[in-house]
């Protein structure tokens, strides 16, 4: 098929190296290695493609206004006029995935015009994330997008219950929302990577890794390992990547003594991810309480494909990605107490880790590939109805 990937968030660098990007670049490399033609249609880049991405036709738009808020929504919710010229330029498409942004609906209305399929993936509640945690000036506006995009979509993929949940709270047909987790590349997260922090010979690594927020619970991390400090004085801490906690983390850490004990690494190139994740015993996903948990946590993904231990709070999709006692351990959110016995049964244990770790993997093999999430992609488009609208 040939496919337009839409993606007009400006918080989503679609080459960089966020979570939101790994997804972007993944599906694509699905898409492309199964023989389909994908034209990439983005807002930010953040880089230049990998070498395998690099024979994927991109366009971009101007950037949008920074200063002033209301003028950066005007000018984001105006760009699905280039956004459209430039679609019916390139076509025709046999499909058109977009990534539903806030003020973007380009895409699913080329697909609506035009007769062909249009899924539409919904990752968060994103009204009231920027409502709650940004800025949000017409609040409306961002609602009308919304129920046009919800409307228009021939299908709506949700990368959680919870969010499925949340589509059809806002009267979304049930029939037309479909769960697709994130999925992960197990030729390049595996057991056999070498590691790129190895620890000493007998020192136990707990690891991390992810943009450090507020979201990710880290300040837990942080106190369940130095409770496993007590039990194991020579226990190091490896955080992968970077974000606006990290100066608070690292004074957490100073104040308990514990500085010297943990590496950060800052930003890492996602193509260097899999060798740290190698370089832990035990990988770390310690969300703290929250009212929803929207996430498909790409690190855990990774974590269990690369045959690690996983340990992950009670939250959202963990709660049934991870079965507890068989291919990871999980403990209530907040629960540092908790979080540290199963760091220390771990430690103490190699014999439970290993399993734990190979279970993941097979696990992983068998359900969530970025091959799998291709498939049931396209699976979709091409059993989809489209939603035909007369154009404006």
């Amino acid at each position: 098929m040939r496919i337009a990937y839409v993606c007009a968030d400006p918080g989503v660098p679609v080459f960089g190296t966020k979570g939101c990007s790994i997804h972007v670049q993944e599906v694509i490399r699905a898409f492309v290695r199964q023989g389909h033609d994908v034209v990439l249609f983005a807002q930010r880049l953040g880089g230049g493609p990998a070498a395998d991405l690099a024979g994927v036709q991109v366009w971009t738009l101007p950037s949008l206004a920074s200063a002033d808020t209301q003028a950066r929504e005007k000018d984001a919710l105006a760009a699905n006029d280039r956004m459209l010229a430039l679609l019916d330029r390139e076509g025709p498409f046999d499909l058109v995935y977009e990534r539903y942004s806030l003020w973007s609906h380009a895409g699913m209305t080329y697909a609506s015009t035009h007769g062909i399929a249009g899924l539409l993936e919904v990752n968060a509640p994103l009204i009231e994330e920027q409502a709650t945690h940004r800025v949000l000036i017409d609040r409306q506006g961002a609602q009308t997008v919304a129920d046009h995009v919800f409307a228009s979509a021939s299908a709506l993929i949700a990368v959680s219950d919870d969010v499925a949940r949340y589509l059809v709270d806002t009267a979304v047909p049930a029939e037309k929302v479909h769960v697709v987790p994130n999925g992960v590349d197990p030729e390049r997260f595996t057991p056999a990577v070498r590691p790129a922090s190895p620890a000493p010979a007998g020192v136990f690594t707990v690891g991390f890794v992810g943009t450090l927020k507020p979201w990710h619970g880290l300040p837990d991390l942080i106190e369940g390992f130095a409770l496993l400090r007590r039990a194991d004085p020579t226990a190091r801490l490896l955080i992968v990547g970077q974000g606006p906690e990290q100066d608070a983390l690292e004074a957490d850490l100073a104040r308990r003594g514990l500085r010297d004990a943990a590496e950060f690494t800052g930003a890492v190139d996602p193509v260097d991810v899999p060798a740290y994740i190698a370089s832990m015993d035990v990988a770390v996903a310690p969300y703290p309480k929250m009212d929803t948990c929207y996430f498909s946590p790409l690190k855990v993904f990774e974590y269990m494909a690369s045959g690690r231990a996983v340990v992950g709070s009670r939250n959202g999709q963990l709660a049934t990605l991870i079965e507890d006692g068989e291919d990871g351990l999980i403990y209530e959110p907040g629960d540092t107490a908790g979080l540290a016995v199963a760091l220390i049964q771990l430690n103490r244990n190699s014999t439970l880790r290993y399993r734990l770790g190979e279970n993941a993997r097979r696990k992983i093999l068998r359900h969530h590939t970025w091959e799998a999430t291709a498939d049931r992609i396209v699976h979709l488009g091409r059993s989809a109805q489209p939603i035909l609208e007369e154009a404006a």
